[in-house]
């Protein structure tokens, strides 16, 4: 764990680990609350809704902030508007006057918070530690983001059946404010943009063609966005379906959970196993994630859907790990956080287009048939990418394009 070694990673890890935790506990609460104050499941959707839109429409312009100024600021900044939103929100629920349209608003303030923090959040690494320890602190770092998740959404259900939502969404806003000094405590060099006189509008075209004239980046985020619309979107709809009529909520609890636990395991596995093409690997590994797509069209027995998901939780793991450094080796320091903006952008627009047609799909054709054009999808999707030369023969050697790290 020689990252941990530098002080500027350490400050990072813990940040995104508060923020992570927090972030658990509020969907559940947030969920409970609607529906404390009498609102609907489509009142619930509209207020989940009105945080994802957000959420997606600012990740360009958290781009080009992160890109133009200091990345710990711009943190700094977005956590404690969150951190203003959620409390605000929270005061509401424990005093018994928050309404539908309330939370809604103030959640368009959270998600666009959190769409300007994740492109500085996650180009910032690079610049914490040293280029042969950025493989180790990309895995640290999503450790902490997978278990976070895991213990936060935990808690979640915890806190809320104790005490009550409000106080869940309370220590979701503690987790943005203690995030902020933690950000603010990264001393790391500021990224200099090559074109400092340019505005809002020539950053983001130079983000794009950054993005679009590297054949291995944008293969590999059209691959993604129909995999997480299948998996993401369309799984997710239709498995809880399927469950209550077969095997169980409890046993879809586990079946998920089995890919949470997979995840971790992936994670790990990257972080002991480095194989120099290990882009193309993993981009190939991805499609293990039909299997359990596959068997859930076919409705089987609950421990070989947990096998198959743990599977699709290992490729994910890794390939989570090999995605991150190989934007951060190849991509130039000035332009990464646009490029992520870009690649999460392709992956978040995807999953809701999932969820939204797996209903009327099913409904069409049956969920059989849905799922297995699903799992056809991902593996047709990740054949092309891996036929793309660019993703063969990327190689993720060490180098020093990167600006230099903060000292230990």
């Amino acid at each position: 764990m020689h990252a941990f070694r530098y002080a500027a990673f350490r400050y990072l890890f813990f940040a995104r680990l508060l923020t992570v935790l927090g972030n658990g506990i509020a969907p559940i609460a947030l969920a409970f609350a609607v529906l404390d104050i009498g609102g609907s499941a489509a009142d619930l959707g509209f207020v989940v809704a009105a945080r994802s839109v957000f959420n997606v429409a600012f990740l360009l312009l958290g781009g080009v902030l992160a890109d133009r100024y200091s990345r710990s600021l711009v943190l700094v900044s977005s956590s404690l508007v969150a951190a203003l939103s959620q409390g605000v929100v929270a005061w509401l629920v424990l005093d018994s006057s928050a309404t539908v349209t309330s939370l809604a608003l103030l959640g368009t303030l959270n998600g666009a918070a959190a769409g300007i923090a994740l492109p500085a959040s996650s180009a910032l690494v690079p610049q914490t530690v040293a280029p042969h320890h950025l493989r180790a602190a990309n895995a640290l770092i999503q450790l902490g983001i997978y278990s976070g998740t895991v213990v936060g959404a935990s808690l979640g259900g915890v806190l809320t059946g104790a005490v009550g939502p409000g106080w869940g969404l309370a220590i979701d806003a503690l987790g943005f404010a203690a995030s902020a000094p933690l950000y603010l405590c990264i001393r790391a060099g500021a990224i200099q943009l090559k074109t400092s006189q340019s505005n809002i509008v020539q950053d983001l075209r130079d983000g794009w063609q950054e993005f679009a004239s590297r054949a291995w980046v944008w293969a590999i985020v059209v691959q993604f966005t129909i995999i997480n619309a299948a998996f993401s979107g369309i799984v997710m709809v239709l498995g809880p379906v399927i469950a209550d009529t077969s095997f169980g909520r409890t046993g879809w609890g586990i079946i998920v959970a089995a890919q949470s636990v997979g995840l971790i395991a992936g994670t790990f596995l990257a972080l002991r196993w480095r194989p120099r093409r290990d882009l193309f690997l993993g981009t190939l590994l991805v499609a293990l994630c039909a299997l359990p797509i596959f068997l859930l069209s076919l409705v089987t027995t609950s421990p070989w859907l947990m096998a198959a998901f743990f599977i699709a939780g290992v490729s994910f793991g890794f390939f989570g790990v090999t995605w991150a450094q190989s934007l951060q080796t190849h991509i130039p320091a000035d332009k990464l956080a646009r490029v992520y903006a870009y690649d999460a952008m392709g992956s978040f627009v995807a999953i809701p287009l999932g969820e939204l047609a797996a209903g009327p799909l099913a409904l069409q054709y049956g969920s059989s048939q849905v799922l297995l054009f699903s799992a056809l999808a991902v593996v047709v999707a990740t054949l092309c990418a891996a036929l793309v030369p660019a993703i063969r023969q990327l190689d993720n050697s060490p180098r020093l394009n990167a600006h230099p790290p903060a000292s230990p």
